[in-house]
């Protein structure tokens, strides 16, 4: 009978400890699932923590206020060298032979004079063709119909700046053009010339400005000496590489030989294209072949078949 007692008292030990083994699995396996989802949880909010950082980061590199703002650039820009490329006019300077000269007219000044309307400020009356020093010349110069200088989109006006250094060419030969090939040569040195660019031509012509004569380096017989521009090049230039506008430093695109014969086909080309280019350019020995920019601007006439224009470079 005692043993008997003992031997159940034995199997209530056993369950009980059985129990309370299992008990204590199942508190672990409790206490594990918790300590997981505690982890999950530190995880998730460590995650949230980067995320909120995250867009807190980008909203400030591309705040509104950053987006809209060209403010930096500009401060960029400030920081380069400028160098005008526009020469100044005035009666008298070098011109196409058949523009007249310019007059000008003080018609209010400072103190009282006879000759002026008023007084109490400085006031000029200016009289002279559009294409007149430095100027742009529109598409309707030459092509009826097509965009007048008003017509013209400022954002054609701030351009890649390309610019083809034949100086020595054209110093060895006068009659020099720009030839397709010199354009490929640029290509090779300095990569394919940008979408949307201005393309200037470097003669170091305008440092024969402001002598007239010298600008047009007339032969004994009438025949004027300067270079200019090549019919494939700036078929390349517009139909290929898609520029905007195009420059030179003399009076004319058309070489002086061609335009002492009223040839004026290379410009009337260009313009048939319906951009601009810009005339009688300086100080293209001051900017880099690549890499700067070129400000192309003038006044809004309406209807307007040219204006002096006012251009500069930026340079990196």
């Amino acid at each position: 009978m005692l043993k008997q007692g003992k031997m159940q008292q034995m199997k209530r030990n056993q369950r009980n400890a059985l129990t309370r083994r299992e008990l204590a699995d199942v508190r672990h396996a409790v206490s594990k699932r918790n300590c997981t989802w505690l982890h999950f949880e530190k995880c998730t909010w460590r995650m949230r923590c980067v995320l909120v950082s995250l867009f807190f980061f980008v909203v400030t590199i591309v705040s509104p206020a950053d987006d809209l703002s060209l403010w930096k650039i500009q401060k960029l820009l400030a920081s380069k060298k400028y160098v005008d490329l526009t020469h100044d006019f005035a009666p008298g300077i070098p011109r196409w032979p058949g523009f007249p000269d310019e007059t000008r007219k003080t018609i209010y000044w400072y103190d009282k004079r006879p000759d002026t309307m008023g007084v109490g400020f400085f006031s000029e009356l200016f009289t002279h063709v559009g294409q007149w020093g430095t100027h742009v010349d529109p598409p309707a110069h030459f092509i009826k119909g097509l965009r007048t200088v008003d017509r013209i989109d400022p954002k054609e006006m701030v351009l890649p700046l390309v610019v083809n250094d034949v100086h020595r060419e054209a110093a060895a030969d006068p009659d020099y053009t720009l030839s397709l090939e010199r354009v490929k040569k640029w290509e090779k040195d300095h990569g394919q010339i940008p979408g949307g660019a201005f393309v200037a031509m470097r003669t170091d012509w305008s440092k024969r400005w402001p002598d007239a004569t010298k600008m047009e380096n007339k032969d004994g017989k009438g025949a004027a000496h300067y270079p200019g521009w090549s019919l494939p090049a700036l078929k390349f230039l517009y139909e290929e590489r898609r520029i905007t506008a195009s420059g030179h430093e003399t009076t004319d695109t058309d070489p002086g030989i061609a335009a002492s014969k009223d040839d004026y086909s290379l410009e009337t080309y260009i313009l048939s294209t319906n951009h601009y280019q810009i005339e009688l350019l300086t100080n293209l020995d001051q900017v880099p072949e690549a890499g700067a920019i070129v400000v192309a601007t003038f006044p809004k006439p309406k209807d307007g078949s040219g204006f002096p224009a006012r251009v500069f470079a930026i340079v990196p």
